[in-house]
């Protein structure tokens, strides 16, 4: 079945998730869907520095949103966020520095957020780890779990009374392709058990940010949940991960810029919360979580399983 399920996303990913993919999807775009101004909105992206969460911050800063850059590295934020305003125009541009793989402070910025920001309009979950190794921070999860998933819970679950404050209220979580080949498994949410491929753990975190995702539009109807595969797309963080697909998939990879439309348009425009809240997007349209035959739907038994873990996990490390 593995077998099955990584051929058949391979076929389709040459067909779609790549530049040529993005170039076709995008003769049914509709422009004025991105023509709109964002001033007096404030937008929150993880990962801000660097490809796709780069460029959605320099997109809606040129439409004259508010921007807080989440980013791990301050060097490299500052020097992302000089060039966003310079290009944009627009001050509104502040720098927050955040580890997302460090539970407690996840909390911590958090609530400390709500309490100097009287609003958020959107959050977009971006920043995401792919380890070549197994390896745990210094409370004891693993790393790329507690970076793509928990860190993605803990945040998003503290600024939910933020959002639900805000006018048009969206969160938007950067999931990827590659969950396609994974079915839920809450029973090994730290990768503990078999051998470990960073690449399939990745993957299954990206499968549990859809389920998530799923979940939490169900309990807050009143917050537009959105979570969407960018496609293949020419990064810093792909080509330090998987640096073989990188080399050999180079010319067909998608700019940042494209993979990070349908976040944009998640994020800004009116058309997107005409869609029901908590769905899966690839180029602007609602897909599939599942391929044909794949076997890797999930029973509501393990989606409430993975979402009372998380829960769990999460009040460990919560400040007092």
């Amino acid at each position: 079945m593995s077998l099955y399920r990584n051929s058949a996303w391979f076929l389709k990913g040459l067909t779609e998730f790549t530049r040529s993919g993005f170039l076709a999807a995008s003769k049914r775009f509709l422009e004025k869907d991105l023509e709109v101004s964002m001033a007096g909105r404030s937008f929150m992206i993880t990962g801000a520095n660097s490809g796709i969460g780069k460029a959605t911050a320099m997109a809606i800063a040129k439409r004259g949103g508010t921007i807080h850059m989440i980013c791990r590295n301050r060097d490299k934020a500052e020097e992302a966020r000089a060039e966003i305003v310079k290009e944009s125009g627009n001050k509104e541009i502040y720098l927050h520095i955040l580890d997302m793989s460090e539970t407690r402070k996840v909390w911590e910025f958090a609530e400390g957020f709500k309490k100097k920001f009287k609003a958020l309009n959107v959050l977009i979950n971006n920043a995401g780890a792919i380890m070549s190794e197994r390896d745990v921070n210094a409370e004891g999860l693993e790393k790329s779990f507690a970076t793509n998933v928990l860190g993605v819970y803990i945040l998003t679950k503290s600024l939910i009374p933020l959002l639900e404050k805000s006018a048009d209220p969206r969160v938007i979580t950067v999931s990827s392709g590659g969950m396609l080949v994974q079915k839920l498994r809450p029973g090994n949410l730290q990768s503990e058990r078999g051998h470990y491929d960073g690449t399939m753990v990745y993957a299954q975190h990206k499968r549990q940010q859809v389920v998530m995702t799923e979940q939490l539009a169900k309990s807050h109807t009143n917050i537009h949940f959105s979570v969407m595969h960018p496609g293949w797309v020419d990064t810093p963080a792909v080509a330090n991960a998987m640096p073989d697909f990188h080399r050999s998939m180079k010319q067909s990879l998608r700019t940042p810029e494209q993979g990070a439309d349908t976040v944009v348009w998640l994020a800004i425009s009116d058309a997107a919360v005409k869609n029901p809240s908590g769905r899966f997007y690839q180029d602007r349209r609602m897909v599939s979580t599942h391929l044909p035959l794949a076997w890797t739907h999930s029973s509501p038994l393990e989606e409430q399983k993975l979402m009372s873990l998380l829960d769990d996990l999460a009040k460990m490390f919560q400040p007092n």
